[in-house]
This record gives C-alpha cells, sequence and structure tokens, in this order.
C-alpha cells in the first residue's frame, strides 16, 4: 500500500492566529478595497480579468480563519497563499492572476487520479438513475410511501434534480456547484423501515463525505434573494421550499458540521432561519452554526410538538410559512426571564432522553449512570499509572466518534501513530496484526469517522492548545476533546509560579472553553502516589481541589494490583453534576482487541490474594453452610 498523506489525519492550525484587525490592515496596505460582511470579508477577485469583473466582489476572506474562496473561479487556500498573490501582482505591476496558479495546487498525482475517478462515478450513477417523470405512477407512489415523501409533489423533485437509482432502490440527489452549476457529486439515500414503524434513512456521498461540501439546492437560489431557510436534510429543504416558496438549503452532513468553507455562498442573505429538525439536538447546533453565521441575522425555528421537522410537519397539514415567520432571533442579551426560557424549559421537559446526551453503546453502564455525554461539560478522569487509562478513554471516545460526535484528541503522552493504531484495534474488534489482508478493509472505514489529531507532543503552552481547539470548533464543529494529560501541559508555563496555582489555571480555561464553545473536554490527570492495596478517591486527583469542582464528572479507573482474575478493573463514578447518580462497575479488559467490556451475566467482586483474608471467607462459607443445614 502506497503512502498517501490524509488531509484529515492531523488538524492543521496556523502558526501565528490571524485576526479580523490584521485583514483589514492588511487589505488597506495593499490598496485593495473590501465589504465587511457577516462572517467573510468580500474584494474583488484577483484570479478574475478586470474587464470582466464588473465591479463584482467574488472573493470572500473569512474573518475567523482568513482563508479565502473565488466563487467566480473556485480557486480557494489560506490567508498566507492571498498575500503571495497580492505581493506578485504589485511586484509585477499585474492586474490579475491566472486561477491556474493555485488551482491544483499541492495536489498530487494520486489525489489527481481519485479525484477523476470519482467524477467519473458521479456521471455513472447519474446517468444510471431515471427521473421521476419517467417512471410509471405506481412505482412514483411506492417510492414515495418508501421514504414517506408523498406530500413532495413530482414537480418539486424534479426542481431540485432528484432521481431513482434502481440497482439500490436509492434516491440520487444532486450537487451542482461552480459557475456553471455543474454536476460535481451525488449523494444516495436509502431507506429502512424500524421496528417501532419509523424511517431512517442511509446516506452515501460520492465523492467522499470529508471533500463533499454540497448546499443542496443553492442552484435554485436567485442572485437577488435576501432571504433563506437552512435545513439539515435534503427531504426537508424540499418540504420547505414546495409548502412555502422560499428559498431553501441543506447542509451537506446535517446536524454534524456546518463547514466554512460553504459560508461564502450564505452572505448574500439578510436573513437566515435555521430549521434543522424538531428535537433538542437539532436546537443545540442551531445556536452553534448560528455563531458562525452571525448572530444578528439568524433566527431559530424552535423544537416543539407543533413544530417538527420541516418534512414531518409537511406531513401533518401544517402551516410551514407561519411556522418560519414564528421563529426567535439567534441573538440574545446577557440577562433574561423566566419567560424567554418557558419554552426551552418545557423543551427539556418534554425531550429527556435527548437532554441526557448521547449514549455509549459499549458502555451500558456508564449510560446507566452518567444518562450521557453532554455537550459543554467538563469530565476528569483519573487512574493508576499503568492501569490503562489512554486505551480506556479512546474505546470510550471511539463510541461516540462512530455515533457521530465529531472528536479532537489532543495526545501528549505518546504520539498519534500508537494512538491511532490503538483505536483502529478497537474499532475493528481484532488484532490486525494477524490479519493484514483486512487492513485497508478497516482502515477506509475508520477514516471516515469525524476523528482529528492533534500534532502535539510532550510539553506544551496552555495557550497553543486552547487555539487548536478553538480552530479545530470552528472549522471541524467538535463536540469532544480529549486531553492527556493534564501533567504535560504545565511544563511550558513559568517556573517561578506555583504549580499547583498553574494547574488551577489551565483547568480554569478548559472549564471556560467547554462552555463558551458548546464543547465537552474529557481531561485525563495522573493521581497522587498511594498504596498499591489503597483505593482511589476523589481527593486523589493530583493538585488542589480546583479539578475536582470544576468538573462536571469525575471518572476513576480503579485497579487492583494483587489481582489477577476478571474484576481486576472497575470504573467508578464519583461525581455526576447532570443527576448526582454516582456508582461503580467492573471492566474486562480483552487484550486481544485493546477493549474494555462491562460484563453482561453477574457482577464480579474485587477480591485481593491474601491468606488472612482466604481463610476468614472459609471460615465464613463454613458457617453459612452450617446454617442452611439446621
Amino acid at each position: 500500500r502506497t503512502y498517501k498523506k490524509d488531509t484529515k489525519s492531523s488538524l492543521e492550525f496556523p502558526l501565528s492566529p490571524i485576526t479580523v484587525t490584521d485583514i483589514k490592515l492588511y487589505l488597506r496596505s495593499k490598496d485593495v478595497s473590501f465589504h465587511d460582511g457577516y462572517s467573510c470579508l468580500h474584494i474583488q477577485s484577483v484570479f478574475v480579468d478586470p474587464a470582466a469583473r464588473k465591479d463584482s466582489f467574488s472573493l470572500f476572506i473569512d474573518k475567523t480563519t482568513g482563508q479565502f474562496l473565488c466563487k467566480d473561479t473556485l480557486v480557494e487556500g489560506s490567508w498566507e497563499d492571498l498575500q503571495d498573490c497580492l505581493e506578485v501582482m504589485q511586484a509585477d505591476q499585474q492586474d490579475f492572476l491566472r486561477p491556474h496558479v493555485l488551482l491544483g495546487y499541492s495536489e498530487s498525482l494520486e489525489d489527481q487520479e481519485e479525484r477523476e475517478r470519482e467524477l467519473r462515478e458521479v456521471q455513472r450513477i447519474w446517468s444510471s438513475s431515471e427521473a421521476f417523470t419517467d417512471l410509471p405512477e405506481d412505482e412514483v407512489q411506492l417510492i414515495k410511501t418508501m421514504f414517506q415523501i408523498s406530500k413532495i409533489s413530482n414537480a418539486t423533485l424534479k426542481r431540485f434534480g432528484v432521481r431513482l437509482f434502481k440497482p439500490t432502490k436509492s434516491l440520487v440527489l444532486p450537487w451542482f456547484g461552480g459557475p456553471e452549476s455543474s454536476l460535481k457529486g451525488v449523494k444516495l439515500i436509502s431507506a429502512q423501515s424500524a421496528d417501532s414503524g419509523s424511517i431512517t434513512y442511509n446516506e452515501a456521498t460520492v465523492p467522499k463525505s470529508h471533500s463533499y461540501y454540497n448546499l443542496f439546492g443553492l442552484h435554485l437560489v436567485g442572485r437577488k434573494d435576501t432571504e433563506v431557510v437552512l435545513t439539515g436534510h435534503e427531504l426537508d429543504t424540499m418540504a420547505v421550499s414546495q409548502a412555502s416558496g422560499l428559498p431553501s438549503v441543506a447542509l451537506p452532513r446535517g446536524l454534524s458540521c456546518l463547514p466554512p468553507i460553504l459560508l461564502p455562498y450564505l452572505e448574500q442573505f439578510k436573513r437566515v432561519t435555521l430549521w434543522l429538525g424538531g428535537d433538542i439536538r437539532s436546537w443545540e447546533a442551531s445556536k452553534i452554526f448560528s455563531r458562525k453565521l452571525g448572530l444578528r441575522r439568524c433566527s431559530l425555528v424552535r423544537p416543539g410538538e407543533y413544530r417538527p421537522c420541516p418534512l414531518e410537519a409537511l406531513a401533518a397539514g401544517k402551516n410551514l410559512g407561519h411556522i418560519i415567520k414564528s421563529s426567535i432571533p439567534a441573538a440574545h442579551k446577557s440577562i433574561v426571564s423566566f419567560k424567554q426560557l418557558r419554552d426551552d424549559v418545557y423543551g427539556e421537559l418534554v425531550n429527556t432522553d435527548q437532554v441526557a446526551g448521547v449514549r455509549w453503546v459499549r458502555f451500558p453502564e456508564l449510560t446507566r449512570i452518567l444518562k450521557g455525554h453532554r455537550k459543554g461539560e467538563l469530565t476528569v478522569f483519573t487512574g493508576p499509572t499503568g492501569s490503562g487509562k489512554t486505551t480506556f478513554i479512546s474505546e470510550v471516545a471511539l463510541d461516540l466518534c462512530m455515533q457521530g460526535v465529531n472528536t479532537l484528541w489532543g495526545s501528549f503522552e505518546i504520539n498519534n501513530v500508537r494512538l491511532a493504531k490503538i483505536m483502529l484495534t478497537q474499532f475493528a474488534v481484532q488484532r490486525l496484526e494477524e490479519n493484514l489482508e483486512q487492513y485497508d478493509f478497516w482502515a477506509d472505514k475508520f477514516e471516515e469517522l469525524p476523528l482529528y489529531f492533534m500534532t502535539f507532543h510532550g510539553q506544551q503552552n496552555i495557550k497553543t492548545v486552547l487555539d487548536t481547539m478553538q480552530h479545530a470548533v470552528y472549522m471541524y464543529d467538535i463536540n469532544h476533546v480529549i486531553i492527556d494529560n493534564l501533567q504535560f501541559m504545565m511544563g511550558q508555563e513559568n517556573l517561578s509560579v506555583d504549580k499547583f496555582a498553574v494547574q488551577d489555571h489551565i483547568i480554569g480555561a478548559f472549564r471556560k472553553f467547554a462552555t463558551s464553545s458548546s464543547c465537552h473536554v474529557t481531561l485525563i490527570i495522573h493521581p497522587r502516589k498511594e498504596e498499591d492495596d489503597r483505593e482511589l478517591q476523589m481527593a486523589s486527583i493530583f493538585g488542589s481541589a480546583k479539578a475536582s469542582q470544576e468538573a462536571d464528572n469525575v471518572l476513576i479507573l480503579q485497579e487492583k494490583k494483587l489481582v489477577t482474575c476478571p474484576g481486576r478493573r472497575s470504573l467508578q463514578v464519583t461525581k455526576n453534576r447532570f443527576d448526582g447518580d454516582v456508582g461503580i462497575f467492573p471492566l474486562d479488559f480483552i487484550k486481544s482487541s485493546l477493549t474494555f467490556s462491562s460484563p453482561v451475566k453477574g457482577k464480579h467482586k474485587l477480591r485481593k490474594v491474601s491468606p488472612k483474608q482466604e481463610n476468614e471467607e472459609a471460615e465464613e462459607a463454613a458457617e453459612a453452610a452450617a446454617k442452611k443445614e439446621d
């Protein structure tokens, strides 16, 4: 297998973070006029001949990252790339640069071949699919019933270019992009009925999901449209467009993320209504995405009994236009009354399971105690040295990542290659060293997970790490950050300051980040030195009481070093701010797959190998047997 650099394997972060003030000062120094937009600065494209520009400001610069996109030529790059272009233009006294200067830049021959292969696959699927207007009416009704889109008309399906791929009975949703609105990709959606009678949708994209940057329905938006409805699914977009007549577009990956590269296409709208679904999770995503889009122009459709997702609302005969008009502004004041919070409180009471967060599949006992993984919380995790803290927490994070929780790993103690090897083994649940012929299969599936790694190793400065985390939240909508571990964060700080004060400062910074970014932070902290035969407690966490006070959850990996039988390790939840439940449950370590699993049947008691205890237990057993006989 030839080596291929994967842009997703590590988190790219500029060495010197740029600010919007720096960008504006530089543009003014080069006499480049600009318009201040909602999330981008607009300038005239330097890749278009001035005679063809017609005073259009078609190059967009992201205010947060400095990355740019020219909508006329689809040239994109970093802020440093744009600076280089402007410097070259000034030095050579040129009016513009040819697009090929940056188009295809840094694209290897292998990447180019893969892109061409994917484009051929897109064309094959598109040419093999059939329009609904060409199908018999009874077959159309059967397909609509299967996907629960009976209320969506054939005219709407035709307008959005939706087709049917008969071999897999899948809907084909096109991605039209570029100045000519050419076909750039497709999404295949298949329907599967659950036991409860509900329908679940399975999706597949060509190209692969991390290269799929589509706003479904964007080709139908006019240049003069100033209002748009943003949805989390393509079927919802068609429902909104048909029922309200308003322009509507869908996010490429639903609630998981809003890629910043798509922000320039939403700059023309003065009002953006986010109607991402009808549950708490969509409500949280709406509030997060509205920060990227600009709070002042965004309004949110609050989930509730009378405001389900658009497709369900259309099927129920509700007035979608009225629901959109009744959306609430995303911008909020620092002080609110209960009247403003009333609907939010009711929503949490109605959707208790969703409020509890994402449940663990591999660790049902952890779900039973903590109820779920929630955004905006800080979890402190500790355990004895060599007990398997990193291995355990990697499986916990992998469980969530497999359910769509965008995850960022900051491993300062072990390198990313070793960590990725551990997680891949846990993902495949087998030793891939003994099954190398299966490596490509599992690696391809593992590559699709929303998983990212910081490139740091060893001691790091807290500000650098926090800047990288903030960048990741903006770029990839990270929901979960793991820091392994706190002690490696303290090496670069001022040695003249008390180490406990430094630790308190770092923990406070992570607490503030988790709250302000609506991102869950899991912080691994080594414990203080304890005797081998003593269990760890909350007070065993290294440092002061700041860690346990700031944390929403405190997890302790207990290990009995004198025990070799199952039940040697157990996980203890000593703090749970969500509902107060605490508890302990045993863990079994399976070395072949590097996984931990809680026993399903029976409960293993933690036992120490001590002759005195064995004699006492034998005497107690004999007495119990005698009493039973009496």
